[in-house]
């Protein structure tokens, strides 16, 4: 009896540990080299909010009825905001990593928006499903002179995304173009 005990365990084991080794990432996954592409930043707002933190800020804002509906869905949101003194200052060669490294985690590329001249300006938007249903996206802006990676996790939709923008550091989008912060609110 006991050898089959140790066998179960033994198989549970390795199951587990070979099932972990399979697994997508992880909600709070961050590609490496976000923060190295902040290295040479002049300014940097870097946190992170999960689900009771997020319910207790939509609670200032009572009357976005649509805030709350996105929050009830949302685990957390990460968001990375990077300012340089000049353009062009973070590695583009990291950007490429950051991108390659949501394409080999099996995340689809649902938006891309580059510069036509082949400047820095980029938009990105990845999307990660879990049982056919959208589990994580990230969206990664990338000016001249700055650089945003916001990534939210839980059952969500792009178009709750827009809900989202204005609140939490995610910057506000009106049809489909980013809208600068006010110079007071930064």
């Amino acid at each position: 009896m006991r050898f089959f005990r140790s066998m179960f365990l033994a198989v549970i084991t390795i199951s587990a540990s070979a099932l972990a080794q399979t697994q997508p990432p992880q909600p709070d996954w961050t590609p490496q080299g976000i923060e190295a592409l902040g290295q040479n930043a002049s300014s940097r707002t870097e946190f992170t909010l999960d689900h009771s933190m997020l319910v207790l800020a939509s609670m200032l804002d009572q009357d976005d009825e649509d805030l709350r509906r996105v929050i009830a869905g949302v685990n957390g949101v990460s968001v990375h905001s990077y300012r340089f003194p000049r353009p062009g200052m973070y590695d583009p060669d990291l950007l490429s990593a950051v991108r390659q490294q949501y394409h080999a985690a099996g995340w689809k590329h649902m938006v891309s928006n580059h510069d036509k001249n082949g400047g820095p300006g980029a938009t990105d938007l990845w999307i990660h499903f879990e049982n056919n249903a959208i589990s994580n996206i990230a969206v990664l802006f990338a000016g001249q002179n700055q650089l945003n990676f916001i990534a939210v996790s839980g059952s969500i939709s792009p178009i709750d995304l827009l809900h989202l923008g204005g609140h939490f550091g995610i910057p506000k989008i009106e049809g489909g173009v980013l809208v600068p912060a006010p110079s007071g609110d930064r």
